[in-house]
């Protein structure tokens, strides 16, 4: 099927207390969509800490690269560092703040969350209620209220009675509203927090870099680590590739939901999403990685979600991509995830980076049908009889299977 099925020749182990720590600090940083360059900082210095290269684009998208023994075909990991939050829409005249969502969730799990409000030169915390908060007043009024962002409310604290009160802490249309992830790590290795969609992918590909660097061996070819700001609004992985890449795998979260096959444990290996299929052949080189080095694995469809694959694809770059995601319950919500399932995530992508490209031929953007690869079932001959064309000579190369 393809040149690179084979496992690594490296053992790779990778450092859990590393994963679950460089995971917590993640999540401790504030990063909506909008307001990522914190994080892009603490990024940037664990990248120079781990010895990795890497140059930021104009906003701040990550390319960072681990040298190969050749630069092309070269490949690429992909993890985002935005998250959802929320935006000051409009300040009232009860001195509290309306609200819109940044990225697509319910204003259902927005209700009761502590947050941060950021504003041009100060920082205000505050709680995102219900317009009708208190039973006391309200009654069984409280268990009417509809769902939505039109009917909730950002509580400021301090004092604020007015909208002259909220002018002069200095909050204004445009504020950007961090939700506070309140992590929790239970004693069976569960991990409940906001926003594990994408930190978790995020941790899980600094932790491959490190067990990589660790190990000390050189991969193949050039493997670019790729840490995108814009992924929950939709553009993600548009502005941050270049030519040289043949290949990316994309690193998100798998939803655990019935009708979903995605699990808390082992790797989810999507082999679609609302975009389309994913490259057959590097989907397969995955799901034989897994296979090979006995790491626990499924595979599913999504039907209401995209991510930075699909973000490159729309561009018009034109190269292989695939997801592999961690198993994540109530995504855009409440989220909990399996630690294992990092773990083993994170060794996925280590021997990814490690292993040959999926096709040599891909170095070269453009080239001959000769050494395309073929779908398991191709017999030449066969079409070509359909086609009513003499058998084709033989190739000077042949196809990469």
């Amino acid at each position: 099927m393809n040149d690179a099925t084979r496992r690594p020749t490296a053992e790779i182990h990778i450092d859990r207390d590393y994963l679950l720590d460089t995971l917590l600090a993640l999540l401790n940083t504030p990063s909506p969509s909008g307001y990522t360059d914190g994080i892009v900082h603490m990024v940037g210095m664990e990248l120079e800490r781990l010895g990795v290269p890497f140059e930021l684009t104009r906003r701040g998208a990550i390319r960072a690269v681990i040298k190969g023994r050749e630069r092309r075909p070269a490949r690429a990991l992909v993890a985002h560092l935005d998250t959802l939050g929320a935006i000051v829409k409009r300040p009232q005249s009860n001195g509290r703040l309306a609200v819109a969502p940044i990225g697509h969730w319910s204003g259902r799990f927005a209700e009761g969350a502590r947050c941060t409000i950021f504003t041009d030169d100060s920082r205000h915390r505050g709680t995102i209620l219900p317009l009708k908060a208190s039973g006391h007043t309200f009654g069984g009024e409280i268990d009417k209220l509809p769902v939505g962002w039109d009917y909730v409310e950002l509580r400021v604290d301090a004092h604020a009675d007015n909208e002259r009160d909220l002018d002069a802490l200095g909050i204004r249309v445009g504020d950007i509203i961090a939700i506070d992830p309140t992590p929790e790590v239970g004693p069976n290795d569960y991990i409940n927090s906001r926003h594990l969609d994408d930190k978790a992918g995020v941790a899980t590909l600094l932790a491959a870099a490190e067990a990589v660097r660790r190990c000390g061996v050189v991969p193949p070819v050039d493997t670019y680590l790729l840490f995108t700001i814009s992924e929950e609004v939709g553009s993600g992985a548009s502005s941050i590739l270049h030519g040289e890449i043949a290949e990316m795998v994309t690193i998100d979260n798998g939803t655990t939901a019935p009708g979903q096959a995605s699990r808390e444990t082992g790797v989810t290996v999507a082999m679609m999403d609302s975009a389309g299929p994913f490259d057959y052949h590097l989907t397969r080189k995955l799901l034989a990685l897994c296979a090979d080095n006995g790491i626990q694995h499924q595979r599913d469809v999504f039907r209401h979600y995209r991510s930075d694959s699909a973000s490159a694809i729309e561009a018009g770059n034109d190269l292989r991509t695939a997801l592999v995601c961690f198993g994540i319950d109530a995504s855009h919500g409440y989220e909990r995830i399996h630690r294992s399932a990092l773990d083993d995530l994170a060794r996925l992508e280590a021997l990814y980076m490690l292993s040959e490209p999926t096709f040599k031929r891909d170095a070269k953007p453009l080239g001959p049908l000769s050494g395309f690869p073929v779908p398991p079932d191709w017999d030449e001959e066969e079409t070509a009889e359909r086609l009513g064309t003499p058998a084709p000579a033989e190739h000077e190369e042949e196809p990469s299977r």
